[in-house]
């Protein structure tokens, strides 16, 4: 079925710009020509994303990661975005919001996002010949907030939405590799994160951290790239009363098409064939389920942030294939409006009501 515009609350483009040296102006084709045999290929797959597969899919909008990583064993060396202390992070995620602020200058299809006027004049700019792709910055891991009087600098940067951890954690929570609550330091992140007009992003949380904010944080909640535990079990996964108490808040959960999230037992061995787009759809699915309603759910894809096209289902090798998820939820029923909620509309509903 023709969608109109498409959303899609995660994908890790400055990270992977600096990391990898991806030059996200030009084709994905053309980065894996680029890339063909390389240990970037090796490590984190082919890559997914590129501006003209953004317009070619009609993705109108996408939440850019401020992604850094704790530099660890297990990240080692190879990562010159990672970070061994707080002013590190601090200063890579810089560097990665000075990537957003190049893209959008050297190319008048990029345009940053933080307003509501900045999001309707994307918005209508796909009803011109001439459309645009809005890019939302957002923290994945709050070690970059140096002190809690950082969030006013991030604020004025532009960045809109804060997740207090990634997958190992941080000096504000726990994460789903490092289990644990908020601690002191978060809980007092909170009430600025709060005051600020920050969306709260609950990805990468532990669970005991989740249930915290749930309680405790009086702004919007949100879940960007978060599968349904029901289906693949971890605790990267959202239980379903985590969906429940996401969608209480009228937040939305972004739903990841990659093999590992879709797929029980899924190894790199296994290839694209494991899980197909009506894996993606029976996930989206699931959340509508749980809910009652398609108001809760959307597309986060997580492309280019550690996976790329051999660990996507089949029939997606960039992000110009994410409409056919739109034709896999019309074989399961769907209509048109729960479909353009799920591709578009739930994103934009949060974004419209928490935006300056």
């Amino acid at each position: 079925m023709a969608i109109r515009i498409i959303v899609d609350a995660h994908e890790d483009i400055a990270w992977a710009g600096l990391a990898l040296g991806r030059d996200y102006l030009r084709s994905a084709w053309e980065t894996r020509r680029l890339e063909e045999g390389t240990e970037v290929v090796r490590r984190n797959g082919q890559c997914m994303l590129g501006l003209p597969e953004w317009l070619a899919g009609r993705i109108a909008l996408i939440c850019g990661s401020i992604f850094v990583a704790p530099r660890t064993a297990e990240v080692g060396g190879w990562d010159p975005q990672s970070y061994a202390d707080a002013e590190e992070a601090f200063r890579r995620a810089c560097e990665q919001m000075d990537y957003y602020e190049r893209l959008a200058e050297r190319s008048e299809r990029i345009g940053l996002v933080g307003s509501q006027a900045d999001l309707e004049g994307v918005l209508a700019s796909w009803d011109s010949d001439s459309p645009q792709v809005g890019i939302l910055p957002a923290l994945e891991g709050a070690d970059p907030i140096r002190r809690p009087e950082d969030v006013e600098y991030w604020w004025k940067r532009g960045v809109r939405l804060v997740g207090l951890a990634w997958a190992a954690g941080s000096r504000y929570a726990g994460g789903n590799r490092a289990p644990g609550p908020l601690t002191d330091a978060g809980r007092a992140l909170l009430e600025v994160l709060a005051e600020s007009g920050m969306i709260m992003d609950v990805s990468h949380l532990a669970e005991e951290a989740f249930w915290e904010i749930i309680d405790r944080y009086e702004g919007p909640i949100v879940a960007t790239h978060a599968n349904p535990r029901a289906r693949v079990p971890g605790p990267r996964q959202l239980s379903d009363r985590m969906i429940r108490a996401l969608a209480a808040r009228d937040g939305v959960v972004g739903v990841v098409p990659y093999n590992r999230f879709l797929v029980p037992e899924w190894s790199p061995a296994d290839g694209k064939a494991a899980a197909t787009l009506q894996d993606v759809a029976a996930a989206i699915d699931h959340v509508c389920q749980v809910v009652g309603d398609a108001d809760h759910v959307g597309l986060g894809s997580d492309f280019d942030g550690g996976f790329g096209a051999e660990a996507a289902p089949l029939g997606i090798d960039t992000v110009a294939d994410l409409p056919k998820i739109a034709d896999a939820l019309a074989e399961r029923g769907f209509t048109e409006s729960d479909i353009a909620a799920v591709m578009a509309e739930n994103w934009l509903r949060v974004l419209r009501a928490a935006l300056p």
